[in-house]
């Protein structure tokens, strides 16, 4: 069964469509098999980034993005965040934005 995949409201989803031309080709891409393999999905598309946090790692000759996602109830995934990655590591500030729109998505 496909999984369906949301945002986190319409800003994140303007962001990601802001990014240049090949991240995004390669964010969809991502999408796609994101929605087909749902939690099977792993490295190196995508990445666990602990408790029930993970990433898409689209990548283009313009760069590296991020799109941080996590699953709800049923085959549901939520687009958290997206991001143009300019350090090595995921910066602390990303990651916690995520985690709370993750806690407000599933209720807590």
């Amino acid at each position: 069964m496909p999984y369906s995949v949301d945002y986190f409201n319409a800003r994140v989803r303007t962001e990601i469509e802001r990014w240049p031309v090949g991240m995004l080709a390669d964010y969809a891409r991502l999408v796609e098999l994101l929605i087909e393999f749902g939690p099977d999905l792993r490295m190196p598309h995508s990445r666990s980034m602990g408790e029930g946090l993970f990433e898409l790692r689209p990548r283009g000759r313009e760069g590296i993005g991020r799109a941080l996602y996590c699953y709800v109830i049923g085959e549901r995934v939520v687009i958290l965040h997206g991001f143009v990655k300019k350090t090595q590591t995921t910066p602390e500030r990303e990651l916690k934005i995520a985690r709370k729109r993750m806690k407000e998505v599933r209720g807590g």
